[in-house]
């Protein structure tokens, strides 16, 4: 198995650009739904008129170069290319940190928060707080596209951890932590039972201490705390009422002749998911986005010319959606936990260090609020080097 580490450069064809306008220009597009501007769906003119963005006003080869600032790689780990930004801070003592991002999104989630975290110094900020930062991209998604064949072997949450402390290895880092959002906060626990002893500790946004249904997890809980967090699971059940997370996990493919074939298909298709998440309108109005149309874009945009729209719903069929798993071999820290209740929960099976409540807006923090997650990531590590 190679073990080589090639330089990447994100290079897309003018042609696929072209080609790409073209199926905008060619979308059938139905016609509107009776009811309430949101309530069957995204609606047509606002897709629409995001569509026409795509094709007219979004300036890709900006979004291209703002990704390519950051050195980016290619490897190899157990049978499937790894790609990854790894962006090294001026500050010598600087801790490593592997980033993992969420679903559905690239990458490009963390465009905002690199430069901080890695060159305080240059954001206003304590150089002791610096870190090495390396941000894989999911296998199956973005440029980490599955081989052809592909792998039959299910990419577990436990899977993906392993190969990221491969990556962390081959790298030469022995020591670093982890952060992660949505997929990523699952996935970054997982790698405290993979390489517990390299990992110093584990930031993620949220999700620890949800209960599972065991009535025992409530033990100790007021009443009122005891309809806080009934409320919480209730919320994350219902996931805004579409059910895409039943659906992706018996039959994602069928979705994904759409993702590939059709780019309104997939834009809707996150478009939808970014709302849902950060609370769909139940009364029908459209939403307040916090997440702006460039930022959506250039995620689509890497999902249409990779061609990872299917592929990457692994997270759902090989079931790496849900929650963290509890752990305490390493510290935990938590970024956007939610109540005293949850935090209790939490506390019994895992080390959580820190934990703070803030708001972004979004279930995608580090594009709605970079700021308030940088801060959280340094207090958190701030907080393992004083315990040292």
């Amino acid at each position: 198995m190679s073990t080589e580490i090639h330089p990447f450069r994100i290079d897309i064809p003018q042609a696929e650009l072209d080609a790409l306008r073209a199926r905008l220009a060619a979308t059938r597009w139905p016609e509107p739904l009776p009811g309430a501007e949101w309530s069957r769906g995204v609606p047509v003119d606002h897709l629409r008129g995001l569509a026409e963005y795509w094709a007219d006003g979004f300036d890709w080869r900006l979004a291209e170069r703002r990704l390519n600032a950051f050195p980016q790689f290619i490897t190899e780990i157990d049978g499937q290319p790894i790609h990854f930004a790894h962006v090294r801070s001026p500050e010598p003592d600087a801790l490593p940190l592997i980033m993992t991002h969420s679903w559905p999104n690239s990458i490009a989630e963390f465009l905002e928060v690199i430069g901080p975290l890695t060159d305080p110094r240059a954001h206003g900020g304590e150089p002791s707080r610096a870190f090495h930062v390396v941000a894989p991209s999911l296998p199956g998604f973005g440029f980490s596209r599955f081989p052809q064949p592909p792998d039959p072997a299910p990419w577990t949450a436990a899977r993906v951890a392993r190969t990221w402390a491969q990556l962390m290895a081959r790298l030469g880092y022995r020591r670093y932590g982890a952060h992660g959002n949505d997929a990523g906060a699952v996935i970054s626990p997982e790698l405290a039972v993979a390489d517990g002893d390299h990992l110093v500790g584990v930031h993620i946004t949220g999700g620890v201490g949800i209960p599972t249904g065991d009535p025992a997890e409530l033990a100790g809980l007021t009443g009122e705390e005891r309809e806080q967090v009934q409320g919480l699971v209730d919320m994350l059940a219902g996931a805004g009422g579409s059910g895409y997370a039943p659906y992706l996990a018996a039959r994602p493919l069928t979705l994904g002749y759409g993702f590939l074939d059709s780019p309104v298909a997939q834009l809707a298709y996150l478009v939808e998911r970014f709302t849902e998440f950060d609370g769909w309108p139940q009364d029908g109005t459209a939403p307040a986005e916090p997440i702006g149309r460039d930022a959506l874009l250039t995620n689509a945009s890497l999902y249409w010319f990779t061609g990872t729209g299917a592929s990457s719903s692994w997270t759902y069929y090989d079931g790496a959606a849900g929650m963290p798993i509890d752990q305490d071999k390493v510290p935990t820290g938590v970024s956007h936990g939610g109540s005293d209740a949850i935090r209790r929960i939490a506390e019994r099976r895992n080390d959580i260090a820190h934990w703070s409540n803030r708001s972004s807006g979004s279930h995608m923090v580090a594009m709605a609020a970079p700021e308030g997650l940088v801060e959280d990531i340094r207090e958190f590590f701030g907080a393992l080097a004083a315990r040292a």
